[in-house]
């Protein structure tokens, strides 16, 4: 009987293959006789750097390509950056398994600073995150915060080559491909609350195969699975995209799950946060209820502003 076969679709960035090579790794360790390979993909949020993700269909264009990929037959799965992962999927399509998560914090990089409050006024700071831009504008509005794109080891060439003072980016990214020691500082949840699922990595599948849903059942992690769930859930209330400035955070404590969400203007000059408590295993109940605070708060003319409503 031949060796099962199973093959994963990817962006072909670095992060990207580290992260389709981490859980090729994971799935021939628990199943050692599966042959995985990767089938690298260039989608269209790869290739457009020039103009933010909100002018060009979203974070939804780093999914979609792989998205085809499995439909086309050409992979079996696709590993996905969670915080990529817009709140719709195709139909038929299924993200069943969240890998381990790790730390979901924003990092501060700069060669000359050591974090944000050091920052001169007038200091140029980039980011490819209206999230990021929202909180850095309301915590520093003296700051010149400019659009960032590219893969991380160009993030970090344009702020070695002088373009910015300091730029900002996911801590995770950086950590997985060895780059941990440009980290200056890790940003506080109070000073830039992460992306919804940031630091968490998802498999995507075909719901009706069953044969692929048994081989990744065993890669889901509990808690994490839990914790982007619940987070996905304020998203998916307020109809988030990646025109709107959206943050969320959940963790477990003993039985419990706390939240804390916020929702802003890219300027900064309104951001609204909600928080609040469940207990384990109503995630996406609370997800649900802290965005209607927000909501409540004022969010509503505020998503209709931005366009997601």
């Amino acid at each position: 009987m031949p060796a099962e076969e199973l093959c994963i679709a990817t962006r072909k960035s670095p992060l990207a293959m580290w992260q389709a090579e981490h859980v090729a790794a994971e799935l021939r360790r628990q199943h050692p006789a599966l042959t995985v390979s990767l089938v690298g993909m260039s989608t269209r949020g790869d290739e457009v750097t020039d103009r933010p993700l909100a002018g060009i269909g979203g974070k939804a264009l780093f999914v979609k390509e792989l998205e085809r990929g499995i439909d086309d037959g050409h992979a079996d799965i696709a590993v996905h950056s969670m915080k990529d992962v817009p709140g719709e999927l195709p139909t038929g399509m299924h993200v069943p398994v969240i890998l381990t998560r790790e730390e979901p914090w924003d990092a501060f990089v700069a060669n000359d600073y050591a974090n944000l409050a050091s920052l001169p006024p007038g200091a140029h700071v980039g980011t490819g995150s209206l999230r990021r831009e929202c909180q850095l504008r309301a915590r520093r509005p003296d700051l010149a915060v400019s659009n960032l794109r590219g893969n991380v080891q160009t993030r970090l060439r344009k702020l070695d080559d002088g373009l910015f003072d300091a730029i900002v980016l996911a801590a995770s990214g950086l950590r997985r491909l060895g780059l941990g020691h440009r980290i200056s500082d890790v940003m506080a949840p109070t000073d830039s609350l992460p992306a919804v699922g940031q630091g968490a990595l998802g498999v995507e599948c075909r719901v009706d195969d069953d044969r692929v849903n048994d081989l990744i059942a065993g890669l889901r992690d509990p808690d994490s699975d839990e914790r982007v769930r619940c987070e996905r859930a304020v998203n998916h209330r307020l109809g988030g995209s990646c025109d709107v400035p959206i943050g969320a955070y959940a963790c477990i404590e003993g039985e419990a799950l706390w939240l804390r969400a916020m929702v802003g203007r890219p300027d900064g000059t309104r951001v609204l946060y909600a928080e609040g408590w469940a207990p384990r295993g109503e995630g996406a109940a609370l997800g649900w209820r802290i965005a209607g605070e927000l909501i409540d708060q004022g969010a509503e003319p505020l998503l209709t502003e931005l366009g997601a409503r």
